[in-house]
Parts: structure tokens; C-alpha cells; sequence
């Protein structure tokens, strides 16, 4: 038996396929699923979800969200996604130094803010892609 793992986005349904195993980027740190795990409802945090399939492993971006494990269902909920195949190394790794020259050259608290989620969104994608 495996798990049927559905990430939707609000646009879009990012992944929906079975799945032997996967890791989540929970809000609390990493979660670990595998068939049969007990239900549960996680907030997830910026960061790559790994999913194991029957070809290997893959991994998907995920922007914040939660996730629902019923009965080897995995819904995941968020504001956007991307599956790390689509993402390119060269532009992520230029979005990273630019990213990180932009922020620290912020002067204000709210710049800051925004860039240093704008960061982790960067070195997520990067991870995705490793």
C-alpha cells in the first residue's frame, strides 16, 4: 500500500500521484510519512518536501501551507509550489546572491522582512534542487 499525496496550490494541482514515503517541511521541523501514519494536521514552513516514489526521489518547493494525513491520504495546501525538476540551477543560484545583496544592503524593518522570506524561498529552491 502507498500513500496517495495531493499538493494543490491555489491555481493548480502541483502533484497528485502515489507515494512510498515523503518529508515534510513542518513548521516544527521535519516530518517523516510513511503508509499507515497516524492522522495529523501540520502547519508547513517554506522549505522542499522530498517524496519517494517507485522511480525515486523527488522533491516539490513548498511555500508555507498545511498538510492533512488521513488514512494514506496526504493533502497539502498552499499559496504556491513548485516541483523541483521545473527549477533552474543557474537562476535560483542568482536569485540567492541577489536576494542576499538586497538584504544586506535593507535599511528598513519591513524591507528586511520582506527579503529575508524572499531568502528562504531562494535556499529552499536551491535544496530542492540538491
Amino acid at each position: 500500500m502507498s500513500l496517495n499525496v495531493r499538493v494543490i496550490t491555489t491555481d493548480k494541482i502541483v502533484w497528485d500521484a502515489p507515494s512510498e514515503e515523503l518529508v515534510l517541511p513542518s513548521s516544527t521541523g521535519k516530518v517523516g510519512i510513511l503508509t499507515d501514519h497516524a492522522s495529523l494536521l501540520t502547519c508547513l514552513d517554506i522549505g522542499a518536501m522530498k517524496l519517494k516514489d517507485k522511480t525515486g526521489w523527488n522533491s516539490i518547493v513548498l511555500m508555507g501551507g498545511v498538510a492533512e494525513v488521513v488514512k494514506n491520504k496526504v493533502t497539502i495546501l498552499c499559496t504556491s509550489a513548485e516541483e523541483g525538476s521545473s527549477i533552474d540551477a543557474k537562476t535560483a543560484q542568482d536569485e540567492l546572491k541577489k536576494v542576499t545583496l538586497l538584504l544586506a544592503k535593507a535599511s528598513t524593518n519591513k524591507e528586511k522582512i520582506k527579503l529575508s522570506t524572499e531568502l528562504r524561498k531562494a535556499k529552499a529552491r536551491i535544496q530542492a534542487i540538491s
